[in-house]
């Protein structure tokens, strides 16, 4: 299904302040946020059923106009000094950080979110909103320096990484089985609800 740049780059923005403004709004206690990781059961009208990787179930309600997008698979090659990239990583024994994942971003979204923050990939995990400044290569894997809000840190990114990018979606890629990254606010009544979904498509999934 054929997407206008436009339409895609507005899914694009979309995607990056679920992935960026969320742990904002968690780290400020504006809102009680949740991320659900796991399966797809089924999709009824609004109603998103998951399994989580915590194996448990979790209906999730898919907000008016909704939107979805998908990972793309990427290389540590593709990352270029200036790009804009999200690292999820963790702290090593030895110190510094290693990677855990990166999601690499369109130029247009240089600057959204920037900034270091608490994630919950694992425990201890930190999401990492920057501009490259520098990337060196090593015979077990490379090295990239993040620059942001006048601070800088080096995150080791090993072979094997998950690395990936944004591609289009639709709502038909929500089939049993399928695997979603879903960044919702979590009411009173206990009811989970989002107005984005982001899905594995062709093989790849999202590592966030």
């Amino acid at each position: 299904m054929h997407i206008h740049r436009s339409r895609f780059l507005a899914l694009c923005v979309t995607t990056a302040l679920l992935l960026v403004g969320a742990s904002t709004a968690s780290a400020a206690g504006a809102a009680d946020k949740v991320r659900v990781r796991g399966t797809v059961t089924s999709l009824s009208g609004n109603q998103l059923q998951v399994q989580s990787r915590e194996g448990k179930p979790v209906t999730v309600t898919l907000k008016d106009g909704w939107k979805i997008s998908a990972v793309a698979k990427a290389q540590v090659s593709d990352i270029k000094t200036g790009d804009y990239v999200g690292i999820a990583s963790l702290p090593k024994s030895e110190g510094g950080d290693g990677a855990l994942e990166v999601l690499i971003l369109p130029p247009q979204l240089k600057g959204l979110g920037e900034g270091s923050y608490g994630w919950d990939l694992k425990p201890n995990s930190t999401m990492t909103n920057a501009t490259v400044g520098d990337l060196v290569k090593s015979v077990d894997g490379s090295t990239v320096t993040m620059t942001y809000q006048g601070k800088e840190k080096k995150i080791s990114v090993p072979n094997g990484t998950p690395v990936v990018t944004l591609a289009p979606a639709t709502p038909a890629d929500l089939t049993p089985g399928a695997v979603v990254f879903i960044s919702a606010d979590k009411n009173a009544d206990g009811s989970v609800v989002t107005g984005q979904v982001v899905v594995g498509k062709n093989g790849v999934v999202p590592p966030m």
